[in-house]
């Protein structure tokens, strides 16, 4: 476990279609999940993200904009999805139904 004065060394992500930004910075230990993600300046050079309106995980797992990230920690700002995945099953069934003809 860090101390309070210990550095602990973090990346934040967050990827689009296109590209993606992966930000490596030293914080303090205690530093929360919001305040990595203010330090990395990925908020100015993605305007979009200003309103707070998405979600965040370490290392694959949802956490609160509150959890304490840990020495070695991938903060990732994930994206709202296009289209819910029981809604993208559905049109994927639809489509390779298409050809078939029932009885």
């Amino acid at each position: 476990m860090a101390k309070a004065s210990e550095t602990i060394r973090i990346e934040v992500v967050y990827a689009l279609p296109e590209k993606q930004a992966v930000v490596s910075l030293d914080c303090p230990s205690g530093t929360t999940i919001s305040q990595t993600i203010k330090r990395s300046g990925i908020l100015a050079e993605y305007p979009e993200l200003a309103t707070w309106n998405f979600e965040v995980g370490v290392h694959g797992r949802k956490q609160v904009f509150e959890y304490r990230v840990s020495d070695q920690d991938r903060v990732e700002i994930y994206r709202p999805l296009q289209i819910a995945p029981t809604e993208a099953r559905r049109l994927r069934a639809l489509g390779r139904n298409k050809g078939r003809r029932s009885v």
